[in-house]
């Protein structure tokens, strides 16, 4: 391991510089050290471990529940150079058995595995006969009590101190509090670990809360803007998915439903069109997202009410994983509190009971305060936010405005107080509307002196201020089984008229859906761009995010480069990709500048400081080293001795080279006659994988011969 990080987080994966505290954990595996690490989707972790893979010998293995995701999650990785693969439930027998023949001809530096597999003792057999580098345990929350997911498999994950003891461990959770940290610790003997707690901010998503009015127009009007970007639509019922995605798919939106009432061969295929950009909408409950590993969602949206701050923290963190600007929205109305507050109280547990409703209370509070919403949010996770305008969420750029609602709220807290704070906003409502109902006669609440001051609006319109006071913490409620509203110290001055009540409101003007900006970049050359990396995707079989990002795309879209050199300057862009995809994507550039010289001719190529790093060894010059060898026309039993290497490793060492556009002879490696029986089998059985080809030839056939027979088919 001689080639310095920065040298390798450029060369393979593109990028000049590390993204916040990606760089010190990347250190610290590098010097075998255990991490833990609290790091927000989005925020680059699986480059902390696949950068290490790249350059340590031996095995990574990522722990991982998200069985859905491994796929797309090892398609990623191989993208990078990577020789990675899966096991879990998921697979067939003879799939498995692929996978552990790789490992056993070490043949691998990624594989991802389930928590359940883990705990097997034979993998564990296995494992112990390997060099394993380390472990990246991913979701490691899931092994305390007091997560929030907690999955009893994941306690196996405790043998990995004492059954590999010369293995660093990494564990990575989106969120955890510090009594839920501790416990990972614990649980997992982590040993001096590397801490990292990174920001909570993101500060590419774009924060809306949008009154509700007719829900499934505001969709789609919204949708209509952004007629081609991919985004996800969260509804709290099943029923409410269904209507919501029938209507917009007979709107002319290419839209699909997920929840947990389909069939699970219909949410693969929900998942795998979204995925692959075959669909651009998923309207979902929040059974869907964890499985979901799309860097390219540029907008979430919630079409009710979440119950709790988590819970949307984390679904507003599926857009924008790339890094680019992302829309999340939030359609709020008094009725989703009210039918939230309906089901919490069906909840027995008094203690439960209890965190349900102050968990709905500050999400309402993060619905309706008058300030910043990206200071709200980082307020709850403990986070201040030094700046006054984040300029990224409605109340900033001043798509809703401040209006004085002082009076109506000395209206409210009149009849509060003047009802011995005894009553809930459902009764406190109607006496200031001056409603004539059973418990307002029963309490002879018609004789009070605010009874009615407020029938000029109706109450819809009361109940929010209730909530405006309640947001802002001038009232909160109590904690009886029927929450009544008390007055706090800050409802006082505002009854006295010492102070003045400010609430937020939706401007009246017609103004289209808040879009950030990605930079300067050709529409035009961009959906072009996007056109090629789906075929490619498709072809391959893989999401089209694993080609290229939509950063990378909008950068190439920016700056037109039109050779390898300028190309390989776009972030993004490592070795790898350039030799496999690069081409294709320059000639999409070249035939665009061709044919829109004036457009072109204003932007420039991108100039990124060259490296100074020395070129060193690395995994791809053992490559170039067996390269040497077939020049001098070796076999591969011949290469395989020389280099003190295995047959199959030489193998993989030729398909890389043919994968990367080197002309070599097949003769030189497999016979004219063999090729042929194993490419008939290929065609035969209309596969591409390795196994299905060894398993037809009946022990007759090696890996390593259909191996090479593959890379040669044209």
């Amino acid at each position: 391991m001689n080639e310095t990080k920065e040298a390798v987080l450029s060369r393979v994966f593109g990028f000049n510089e590390f993204r916040p505290n990606q760089e010190a954990i990347v250190s610290a595996l590098l010097e075998n050290r255990d991490v833990f690490s609290v790091m927000p989707t989005g925020g680059g972790k699986s480059l902390c471990y696949q950068l290490p893979a790249h350059m340590l010998d031996g095995l990574c293995v990522v722990v991982s529940p998200l069985i859905s995701l491994m796929k797309d999650q090892v398609d990623a990785a191989k993208a990078t150079g990577l020789y990675a693969d899966y096991l879990n439930s998921s697979q067939s027998g003879v799939e498995r058995r692929g996978v552990f023949q790789a490992l056993e001809n070490q043949q691998l530096d990624l594989l991802y595995v389930s928590p359940e597999r883990f705990a097997m003792t034979d993998f564990l057999k296995i494992l112990k006969k390997l060099d394993v580098s380390f472990f990246a345990i991913d979701e490691a929350h899931c092994i305390s009590e007091w997560g929030h997911d907690f999955r009893p498999d994941y306690l196996s994950l405790s043998l990995i101190v004492e059954k590999f003891k010369g293995s660093a461990i990494a564990a990575f959770t989106a969120t955890a509090t510090y009594q839920v940290q501790d416990d990972i610790i614990k649980k997992l003997g982590l040993r001096n670990p590397h801490f990292t707690r990174a920001s909570f901010d993101r500060p590419n998503l774009f924060y809306q809360v949008t009154p509700k009015v007719d829900l499934n127009m505001q969709l789609l009007r919204f949708l209509r803007e952004r007629p081609d970007e991919s985004g996800i639509i969260y509804r709290t019922t099943r029923k409410s998915v269904e209507q919501t995605s029938s209507f917009l798919k007979a709107q002319g939106v290419s839209a699909l439903p997920y929840h947990a009432g389909l069939s699970i061969d219909e949410r693969k295929s929900h998942q795998e069109q979204f995925n692959r950009d075959e669909i651009h909408v998923i309207v979902a409950t929040i059974a869907f997202g964890m499985g979901i590993d799309k860097s390219n969602v540029r907008f979430v949206l919630h079409g009710d009410l979440p119950k709790n701050v988590e819970g949307y923290y984390q679904e507003t963190g599926r857009a924008g994983r790339d890094g680019e600007p992302a829309h999340c929205g939030l359609y709020f109305s008094q009725g989703d509190t009210a039918k939230l507050r309906y089901f919490i109280d069906k909840i027995e547990d008094e203690a439960e009971r209890k965190h349900a409703n102050s968990q709905l209370h500050k999400m309402v509070q993060i619905a309706q305060a008058n300030v910043c919403r990206r200071r709200n949010i980082l307020d709850y996770f403990g986070e201040k936010y030094t700046k006054a305008d984040c300029k990224t969420c409605d109340v900033c750029t001043g798509e809703v405005e401040r209006i004085d609602a002082t009076v109506d709220a000395q209206k409210v807290l009149s009849a509060i107080f003047r009802t011995d704070q005894r009553f809930g906003a459902v009764h406190i409502a109607d006496v200031v509307v001056g409603a004539d109902t059973q418990r307002i006669r029963q309490f002879h609440h018609d004789q009070l002196k605010t009874y009615g001051v407020g029938r000029d609006r109706d109450k819809r319109h009361w109940r929010r201020v209730i909530d405006d006071l309640l947001a802002q913490g001038c009232l909160c409620p109590s904690d009886d089984q029927y929450p009544v509203l008390k007055f706090t110290e800050k409802a006082r001055p505002i009854l006295r008229g010492e102070k003045t009540f400010l609430v937020l409101r939706q401007k009246e003007s017609k103004k289209k859906a808040q879009k950030m900006a990605a930079g300067d970049y050709s529409e035009g050359l961009f959906n072009e761009l996007r056109a090629e990396r789906k075929r490619i995707a498709q072809e391959l079989g893989v999401p089209p995010f694993v080609v290229f990002s939509d950063r990378t795309l909008h950068e190439i879209a920016r700056y037109f480069p039109v050779e390898s050199s300028e190309l390989r300057k776009i972030s993004g862009v490592g070795e790898m990709k350039l030799a496999r995809f690069g081409e294709s994507f320059l000639l999409i550039v070249r035939s665009y500048k061709e044919a829109h010289p004036d457009e072109a001719s204003e932007r420039g190529i991108l100039r990124v400081p060259a490296s100074n790093v020395r070129k060193t060894k690395t995994k791809t010059d053992t490559v170039r080293e067996t390269f040497v060898l077939i020049q001098q026309g070796k076999n591969v039993e011949e290469i395989s001795k020389h280099r003190n290497l295995a047959p199959s490793t030489i193998s993989n060492h030729i398909e890389k080279l043919v994968e990367q556009g080197e002309t070599l002879n097949a003769n030189q490696f497999i016979s004219p006659e063999r090729r042929e029986e194993i490419e008939g089998l290929f065609a035969r059985l209309n596969v591409d994988t390795l196994t299905p080809i060894v398993e037809a030839g009946d022990g007759n056939i090696s890996y390593e011969e259909v191996r090479l027979t593959r890379a040669f088919m044209s």
